[in-house]
């Protein structure tokens, strides 16, 4: 090869391998730009209190007076300011007690909102401006409500001693107030678990309203409220027991008893309430069959559900006899 070629060789090599470097290799990483300054942003101020409206003087005006009232609220859920629906975060005392600037200006003449005073319609419906869902919803049209009974009369909101803010220190003595015969009942032998505090009425009963009968929170009779908890008993049976199908009520009551089961009467003295003419003595006063050895051993020292354990139904084909 001449040197004039080998000249032009070399220089296209160098070229080319110029142009593979300069076209193909990875541009030069670009220097981090500067970081921008940004300004931190002012801490937000706590807005000032907005002015009460027309009539309206504030807690604070309250308490000049009413020394200790809006103490004992604190401790309470109305006084939880943090939760803009509780009277205290609303516009304090006068959520419930209406304005109080007239009352201010002429406390002789002019009084607040006094639930105790009031009519149990006005009283109540102060309480319902904000207790109206949920469990409360059904109060208007209630046997309660209907009775003219207050929220005070079962509440405190300044001097409750119990939970919810009851007046009592347990629901159990709330209810006692007005039904004094039925929690009786719960002291007795044979009892719901009301005393252990394993349950309350409010278990079975809504006080504040319901559209079962009595105030009953589950079902639309007794016996759906009762099999919520005693599925066992629910049925339906191939063979259904005619007061099983009535009410629970009519053999057992549901407060308490000094009979086994709850029973409202011992056995075999409950069945032949109704088995008055069955194949076994009829009474235990029948004369006739106390003599009669075959019919005489079913009456001393035993009971019906001895033989007949499913009396609340049976799914056996042959269980007519509710036997076991």
């Amino acid at each position: 090869m001449s040197m004039t070629k080998y000249a032009l060789v070399l220089t296209a090599g160098l070229w080319g391998a110029l142009f593979v470097t300069r076209g193909f290799a990875s541009p030069p990483t670009p220097a981090p730009a500067a970081p921008i300054a940004v300004e931190a942003p002012a801490p937000q101020q706590a807005q000032a209190p907005a002015t009460p409206p027309a009539g309206y003087i504030g807690a604070e005006a309250c308490a000049t007076c009413h020394e200790g009232y809006d103490k004992s609220v604190e401790g309470t859920k109305h006084g939880f300011k943090a939760n803009a629906r509780t009277p205290m975060a609303k516009m304090g005392c006068e959520s419930c007690h209406g304005p109080g600037e007239a009352h201010a200006s002429d406390p002789e003449k002019i009084k607040p909102i006094q639930f105790d005073k009031v009519k149990a319609s006005d009283a109540n419906r102060q309480c319902q401006t904000c207790h109206n869902r949920g469990e409360h919803a059904l109060w208007d049209g209630s046997q309660h409500e209907n009775r003219n009974l207050k929220c005070i009369d079962c509440h405190s909101v300044h001097a409750a001693q119990g939970p919810v803010l009851m007046r009592a220190k347990t629901q159990q003595l709330t209810c006692a107030r007005c039904h004094q015969t039925i929690t009786n009942k719960q002291q007795r032998f044979n009892h719901m678990p009301v005393r252990e505090g394993k349950m309350t009425c409010a278990s079975c009963h809504n006080v504040h309203g319901s559209v079962n009968v009595k105030l009953l929170r589950t079902g639309t009779t007794v016996d759906q409220s009762c099999t919520s908890c005693h599925t066992e008993k629910r049925g339906p049976f191939l063979w259904e027991h005619a007061p099983v199908v009535d009410s629970c009520t009519t053999c057992h009551d549901s407060h308490g008893s000094n009979n086994d089961r709850m029973l409202v009467a011992k056995q075999p003295f409950l069945c032949q309430r109704c088995h008055v003419t069955s194949r076994h003595p009829p009474t235990v006063y029948e004369g006739s069959t106390l003599n009669n050895t075959q019919n005489a051993n079913k009456i001393y020292g035993k009971s019906c559900a001895n033989c007949h354990q499913q009396v609340h139904g049976s799914n056996h084909p042959n269980g007519k006899f509710f036997l076991r």
